[in-house]
């Protein structure tokens, strides 16, 4: 999103008002994509905020599967 406008980390964060951590976490996959950023990157780049978020949801229900083995839960049965 950012390479192909020709802008550095540092630069594009000043639109959306970011630091140039916060946005380079995001980037790299440090930190997950808030509501809040969503919003920014759109009003800033363009993107629509549920664009962006559904690409987040997405993420995070594949990471969830992958890590199906190790999530252990009681099934729990209807009341009777």
């Amino acid at each position: 999103m950012i390479e192909p406008l020709g802008h550095s980390v540092a630069a594009a964060a000043n639109a959306p008002g970011v630091t140039r951590a916060a946005l380079s976490a995001l980037l790299n996959g440090r930190a997950d994509l808030s509501p809040d950023m969503a919003f920014r990157l759109e009003k800033a780049f363009g993107v629509s905020m549920e664009t962006l978020m559904r690409v987040q949801n997405s993420f995070d229900i594949s990471a969830a599967r992958k890590r199906a083995g190790d999530i252990k839960v009681v099934r729990c049965r209807g009341v009777e």
